[in-house]
């Protein structure tokens, strides 16, 4: 390879890291300020007890990642750390047994172990040895012990969908039957400690998480533009004769080579038959003359997600019926990103849409309307945050007034299974004190920059112009 190769090849990569930090960085992610405003707020909501929180259980699937209320609460990623929350005393005791050693080896900031009041703000820091015997003394003190009553949550996962899951093929199943562990603390709280009530603390944390501080928005607009600019580049690279796998792959290198810890879910790519079913995620198809893709996908950064999807062309040109479909969508959404604001509802959006519609001359009685989904709630489907699916547990409901700091995806889609078609146009929101923020900005959503874009040469096509011969490109 001569030099001069080289070097385009190294400023193609090097462009590609332009906006990254290290996926997993020393200290906490927010100023410990941040953490403790959250802790006050959540002990203002317990006046009456106190309420015990689990870090992560070693071994989970997606590596030692802490899960989502615990690091929403304290930054640390510590393995096998409680918190409890004091609402009688209003203070917040720590407890973890690890050594520096260990934290080097995850790497975390080993100033946990040696400093971890200092590092953390927390009022006191104890052993986790000593939880068991702290915790029959206030089970005597305190009339009311709050815990989560759903499944921790943690990285690519939410809450209460897992314990429908867990519910259905654990609980339920004749020959299984287990408790969740979570059902099982409660469970041994009620037995041994029958003098206090228990209560589930999910809504409570579920609530303070639905709106988003000024440092979490900066955290989303990270991720929100590092999924875009995943999502541009897998665009230039698409073309027909590629697999879908292909596409996938470079989707992820592209978020973590700009600091994602991971991918916010499976990405979803749908094309051909598979548009009928909306979280396809198998990557099996090879790419044809002709195909429509829906790319759903967003990466995980700093344990806050972005929620996007894309639609367009395998060959780069709209035909007729599909630039059809795609308009009226794209249509919806910008006319949603234009209503968005505090104190209006998503049916309130959903109504509005339609006069715009109406009064740019769109014909409601075409198929494509009839078939596009969240149409009349305004593009509402979930909140995001910590998880794709954030604070599912009471997710947002359509006749729900939005307010500032709330963050959700706007989702419109139609699906022509008869057709092998489908298109969704999906952009993760915030709403601000007088409007709203698209937090996934610079996507291509007109067709003829769509169309612009994807005549570009794309990261694919110059690695194999360039002789560089990778698994799978």
């Amino acid at each position: 390879m001569t030099p001069n190769k080289t070097v385009r090849i190294l400023s193609v990569l090097v462009f590609f890291a332009g906006l990254s930090l290290p996926a997993r960085s020393a200290g906490l992610l927010f100023e410990k300020g941040e953490y403790a405003a959250r802790r006050q707020n959540f002990l203002d909501k317990i006046p009456d007890g106190a309420a015990v929180l689990f870090g992560v259980r070693a071994g989970t699937p997606y590596g030692n990642f802490q899960n989502n209320d615990f690091i929403y609460f304290t930054g640390v990623e510590v393995p096998k750390a409680v918190l409890v929350m004091d609402g009688t005393r209003k203070e917040c005791i720590l407890f973890f047994t690890w050594s520096e050693r260990a934290a080097r080896g995850e790497g975390v900031d080993p100033a946990i172990v040696r400093d971890p009041k200092g590092m953390t703000g927390i009022d006191r820091v104890l052993p986790y040895e000593q939880f068991s015997p702290y915790l029959m003394g206030l089970a005597s003190r305190v009339p009311v012990l709050y815990a989560s009553f759903k499944p921790e949550e943690i990285i690519r996962e939410s809450s209460v969908e897992k314990f429908s899951e867990l519910f259905n093929d654990m609980t339920l199943d004749a020959w299984d039957g287990r408790l969740t562990r979570e059902l099982q603390f409660v469970k041994l709280l009620r037995e041994r400690f029958p003098q206090a009530a228990v209560k589930d603390s999910t809504e409570l944390i579920r609530d303070l998480r639905k709106i988003k501080s000024s440092a979490e928005v900066e955290m989303m607009r990270r991720a929100g533009r590092i999924g875009a600019k995943a999502h541009i580049e897998l665009m230039k690279s698409c073309r027909p004769g590629l697999y879908e796998y292909e596409l996938s792959s470079l989707f992820e290198h592209v978020c973590k080579a700009n600091g994602a810890m991971g991918l916010a879910f499976e990405t979803i790519i749908s094309s051909a038959e598979n548009h009928a079913f909306i979280h396809y995620c198998r990557h099996d198809r090879l790419l044809k003359d002709g195909d429509f893709l829906v790319v759903d996908a967003g990466p995980d950064f700093g344990y806050y997600d972005a929620d996007i999807s894309v639609s367009f062309p395998a060959n780069g040109k709209f035909t007729p019926r599909q630039r059809e479909i795609y308009e009226a969508c794209n249509e919806v959404s910008k006319a949603c990103l234009g209503l968005y604001r505090p104190g209006v509802t998503a049916y309130e959006v959903g109504g509005k849409v339609r006069e715009i519609l109406k009064a740019k001359g769109y014909d409601f009685s075409k198929d494509v309307f009839a078939k596009l989904r969240f149409f009349k709630e305004g593009g509402l489907t979930h909140s995001v945050g910590l998880a794709v699916h954030d604070a599912a547990g009471r997710d947002f409901a359509p006749d729900e007034p939005f307010r500032a700091g709330m963050v959700f995806a706007s989702d419109v889609f139609a699906v022509y299974e008869a057709e092998n078609l489908g298109v969704r146009v999906e952009n993760t929101v915030l709403i601000t004190g007088s409007g709203c923020e698209n937090l996934t900005p610079g996507i291509p959503r007109e067709i003829p920059e769509i169309e612009a874009l994807m005549r570009k040469k794309g990261l694919v096509q110059i690695l194999k112009e360039n002789g560089i011969d990778l698994p799978g490109l």
